[in-house]
């Protein structure tokens, strides 16, 4: 079994690179962010492979047959069907957020404050049922998450809030020092506890195009990846993890008698959850883009870069920076072509890198991180405040606590507030304004059914069942 606890390196690295988009130009910025997110579900596959260690969360079932494909010599064969996967499930996917983003664009319009709250409730809570782990723990992350987003000054009021008299947070918690300190600081942190040893399939990686057969098993598990993962990644909570984990669930029920057994190196194990993962990655991108909506801590971070630019996430982003909008829907597809070409005729220098041990790595690492949260403000305090949050995730990791959702509540939390005091300034303080609004109660009554529905036991035990894997 792999722990999910040490296999959100893209995660990681995104919130460590969050200081470089300072100085980019905005779509620039979003593109490197973006190109690294949907670069790391490639990239994840290959360590989850050949090492048996996923190098992204979503690339956690693919260790369970495409380790055992590398044990048995055909590691060419999964790692070219990953790559063959996720290039179709990309350029899918991306037909996708190009064709539905815009009339999503037109519906958010007629949103209101009341709506943008409904909205913000049915994604967090989205976020918990989803959220891998202890439903409890789950919600209190999130409640956490709020709380450090009401840290600073009042807008209406000009009342310091939680900031202790401490100037530095008069502001509020900057957002590069939590996400910095909670995934990439925190992560290194745990990583220097595993072993250092590493059984890598130098010698085994030849034929990186499956045969015919494998590719006629394969390519139904492709598409049904490719659809399962499109869907799942728009779900607020949802994306690439969800995808995966849910397309190899979905290939278990379909393919009865399955030779080799499921677990034992079957490659629809290695197919469908990369075709998903890559899928859900980017769809995930539609709610990000024409709402401003994160659907999950990636998508947070993504916010969090626009933000450092400057630009309010939402629909009229795409109205008034068009250039961010396309540019990034072209870089999805140069990306997918690249990502083939340069994943797998380069995969002898990847397993080269594999090697090097990461004591070597991980002080390089810390100091460039330091540098670039230094940079942001030239202030100390912000590393100070980068280092105590690098303990909690820390503490967070040893209690089997979920770090995504704090990271959501501290996204959403100011929008929150602001939409919720909007809405109220707007009915004259009637709280009934949610309820008599027909697209407020629908999302209002969509976050219902989803805490209704996880408490059912059979749901419960399903949903307890589909992340066993990963613990």
């Amino acid at each position: 079994m792999v722990r999910i606890a040490v296999s959100v390196f893209g995660l990681a690295t995104l919130a460590m690179l969050l200081p470089t988009t300072y100085a980019l130009e905005p779509t620039s910025a979003l593109i490197m962010l973006a190109g690294i997110y949907y670069g790391a579900q490639y990239g994840g596959s290959t360590t989850a492979i050949l090492v048996n260690l996923p190098g992204e969360s979503s690339s956690v079932v693919t260790c369970l047959d495409g380790y055992q494909m590398a044990r048995q010599g055909h590691a060419g064969a999964a790692l070219g069907i990953a790559a063959i996967g996720s290039f179709i499930a990309g350029c899918f996917s991306t037909v996708l957020v190009a064709g539905f983003a815009p009339p999503l664009v037109e519906l958010a319009f007629k949103f209101g404050p009341a709506e943008y709250f409904s909205l913000m409730v049915l994604g967090l809570i989205g976020a918990v049922v989803l959220a891998s782990g202890s439903l409890i723990k789950a919600i209190a992350m999130i409640l956490l998450g709020l709380l450090l987003g009401l840290v600073g000054t009042d807008v209406n009021s000009g009342v310091a809030r939680y900031s202790f008299d401490i100037p530095e947070l008069s502001d509020g918690i900057g957002f590069v020092g939590v996400a910095m300190g909670v995934f990439g600081f925190a992560e290194i942190i745990a990583n220097l506890e595993q072993r250092e040893h590493r059984e890598v399939f130098t010698d085994k990686v030849h034929g990186l195009l499956p045969n015919r057969q494998q590719f006629k098993d394969a390519a139904p598990a492709i598409v049904r990846g490719t659809l399962l993962g499109s869907i799942l990644g728009i779900l607020p909570g949802g994306g690439a993890l969800l995808a995966s984990f849910a397309s190899y669930t979905l290939e278990k029920k379909i393919t009865r008698n399955a030779k080799p057994p499921f677990g034992q190196g079957n490659i629809r194990g290695v197919a469908g959850p990369e075709s998903a993962n890559n899928a859900g990655a980017q769809t995930s991108f539609i709610p990000m883009l024409t709402l401003g909506i994160p659907g999950n801590a990636v998508m947070a971070l993504m916010i969090g870069a626009l933000m450092i630019q400057g630009i309010a996430p939402g629909p009229q982003v795409m109205n008034e920076k068009p250039q961010l909008f396309w540019g990034l829907i072209a870089s999805m597809w140069v990306g997918n072509l690249m990502l083939v070409i340069l994943n797998l005729p380069l995969i002898g220098i990847w397993i080269k890198l594999l090697t090097v041990p990461y004591r070597f790595l991980f002080p390089a690492i810390t100091l460039f991180c330091c540098i670039g949260v230094y940079t942001l403000n030239n202030n100390t305090f912000d590393v100070y405040l980068t280092a105590l949050f690098a303990v909690i995730g820390y503490v967070f990791y040893k209690l089997s606590c979920e770090a995504a959702p704090l990271l959501l509540g501290f996204i959403l939390g100011p929008m929150m507030e602001e939409n919720l005091r909007r809405a109220m300034l707007l009915s004259r303080g009637d709280p009934t304004t949610f309820f008599t609004r027909p697209l407020s109660l629908g999302l209002l009554l969509g976050a219902l059914a989803l805490v209704l529905i996880v408490t059912l036991p059979a749901i419960k035990s399903k949903r307890e069942e589909a992340f066993q894997e990963a613990e």
